[in-house]
């Protein structure tokens, strides 16, 4: 009786082994399918035209806060919604290749640290359509911020990467300020066939 019971529980455990097994090599197969020889890295560069209240033209605005952001040194619970220009070059008035949208929270008590949820949209070229999702805490203050890339649609579906971020230029007056980015993510090979490095000019 006890061998008859041994016999039947070693049995289970190999049906469970070989199927666990079978979902195991399907799950790396459908991998294989997705990345095999697809994927390339690429850089992208191109400066966010940033307008906030204040400007003529705002793109950015104040839509929540804390009971302490009005007394906190770092504006701390400051909910913004941004949907800002996306630039070729520094200029304002350069070609325009897509819009970032999304949302910036202060949400850090002793330094100036915004926790952000962005999505790069591009409107025009190859890419038109496109995002890249960029997620993370950007200590604004420091002269470069490094960035993760979380995802993105299109040529971007399962992109993963990071992006590198700094201020070229600053008005205080008219409340208008110039970012720089640089992101460096995989893409699907098969919406650009022309090497690792992407240039804007080419959208």
């Amino acid at each position: 009786m006890v061998k008859i019971a041994a016999t039947a529980l070693i049995s289970i455990v190999s049906c469970l082994l070989v199927s666990t097994l079978g979902v195991c090599v399907g799950k790396q197969t459908f991998l294989r399918n997705i990345y095999g020889g697809k994927e390339k890295v690429i850089k992208l560069n191109f400066y966010v035209q940033d307008l906030r209240v204040g400007n003529p033209n705002p793109t950015v605005y104040e839509v929540a806060a804390a009971s302490i952001t009005e007394n906190s040194p770092t504006q701390f619970g400051s909910v913004h919604v941004v949907d800002d220009l996306l630039t070729e070059k520094p200029a304002y008035n350069s070609r325009a290749v897509g819009r970032v949208q999304g949302l910036t929270t202060s949400a850090d008590l002793a330094v100036n640290a915004v926790a952000i949820n962005l999505n790069f949209y591009f409107t025009t070229g190859q890419f038109n359509g496109s995002t890249i999702s960029v997620l993370g805490r950007n200590p604004v203050a420091e002269p470069q911020r490094e960035l993760p890339v979380v995802g993105g649609t299109g040529a971007f579906r399962f992109a993963r990467g990071y992006a590198l971020t700094s201020n070229t230029y600053n008005d205080a007056e008219t409340n208008y300020s110039v970012l720089q980015y640089t992101i460096y993510t995989t893409h699907d090979s098969k919406f650009n066939s022309r090497g690792e490095d992407f240039d804007v000019a080419q959208m």
